[in-house]
């Protein structure tokens, strides 16, 4: 009670750890979760419903995909991408087989091995100058079929859009599929920024995947939106055995499946996947066009996504990190990434930041 006998109300809402309005670069994995995904998955807390999949939003979420991907498809939730990329793999596999992928390949760079220690694959990885893979370098690694001494390519995996930012058309991937398909290998492809490619080409999700022949599919969410959740999307039933064993083997199976199928169902059933996607890729467009404008930065790769590679001055690169966190992708190249919730200001603040450091050192 105060002094007056009205009860004093105390204001226990914990204050944010972070600037919610900052904005970084580094990945679009920094991103919070998309308000209408927060919704879904409060929607989707009352109640009890039956664990391991069996629950009302996962067979939502199959409605979903089968319009995306065809009625044969299959998703299979699952908590993270390098989750997907080992169980779809796994499941593509026998135990004697390998996965020809690009050198730059997330599999092959950034999942710590998951896929040879969890998976127990052996990965061929090619060079290529832009992050995608063609028929010809394929043909590299896919030969010594029968041959004992030599694991044996059973899988040709790609992203779209790759680690570079770059992207695959219908018919560079038909091609892939068709010459896996001919060698008796499947097209696996890891889809973790699937939206922003789908975005770019101005195409619906399975005229890149179902229509020209990928087997199986990495369906990325959590780069677009979601606060935690993938799926592993079989089109082809032929082309993956034992997800339902192994899923639970990786530690991939959710008992409480529902959070993340509801999570998938609120980004894919209608136009959020879409609309984020275009966001991200707008604003890293502007970005693109911003540090174009700047006398002694140059972009390194085309900018068809929400990624843009550019090489700045190694003394403005740490100037800049005081405020702005990003990452480094080749000696005297940065990565910088653009999100859903990138604002045309965060953009221009940085650009700005960038032509007032790089000046200076002139």
């Amino acid at each position: 009670m105060g002094e007056t006998g009205a009860v004093t109300t105390l204001d226990t809402t914990p204050a944010p750890l972070h600037d919610p309005h900052h904005v970084d670069f580094a990945s679009d994995n920094y991103a919070g979760a998309h308000p209408e995904v927060l919704a879904a998955l409060a929607a989707a807390n009352g109640g009890h419903q039956v664990a391991y999949g069996a629950d009302a939003y996962t067979e939502r979420l199959q409605q979903v995909v089968r319009r995306h991907f065809g009625q044969q498809a299959v998703a299979y939730p699952v908590f993270n991408g390098t989750g997907a990329n080992v169980v779809g793999l796994q499941a593509m596999l026998p135990r004697w087989g390998a996965v020809i992928c690009a050198a730059q390949a997330h599999i092959n760079t950034d999942e710590n091995g998951a896929p040879e220690r969890v998976a127990a694959i052996k990965l061929l990885p090619v060079p290529t100058p832009d992050g995608k893979l063609t028929p010809e370098l394929v043909a590299t690694e896919a030969r010594n079929f029968g041959d004992e001494h030599r694991a044996q390519p059973g899988v040709v995996s790609i992203t779209q859009s790759t680690e570079l930012g770059t992207l695959y058309t219908p018919d560079e991937i038909r091609a892939l599929a068709e010459q896996a398909h001919g060698l008796g290998m499947r097209l696996h492809v890891d889809g973790s920024r699937l939206s922003n490619a789908a975005a770019a080409l101005d195409l619906p999700l399975r005229a890149f995947t179902t229509d020209v022949g990928v087997d199986v599919l990495s369906l990325g969410g959590t780069k677009n939106g979601l606060l935690f959740g993938e799926a592993v999307v079989v089109l082809d039933a032929g082309a993956a055995t034992g997800i339902e064993y192994l899923r639970k083997m990786d530690m991939q199976l959710a008992s409480k499946m529902r959070f993340v199928s509801a999570q998938l169902v609120a980004l894919f059933e209608g136009d959020l996947w879409l609309r984020s996607a275009q966001r991200a890729n707008a604003m890293a467009a502007r970005l693109r066009a911003g540090l174009d404008a700047v006398p002694g930065v140059s972009v390194t790769q085309a900018t068809h996504v929400n990624a843009v590679f550019a090489s700045i001055p190694a003394v403005a690169v740490e100037r800049l990190r005081e405020r702005w966190h990003f990452y480094d992708w080749t000696p005297g190249v940065v990565r910088l990434m653009c999100a859903f919730d990138t604002r045309e200001q965060d953009v221009d603040a940085f650009v700005a930041a960038v032509t007032a450091e790089v000046a200076a050192l002139r």
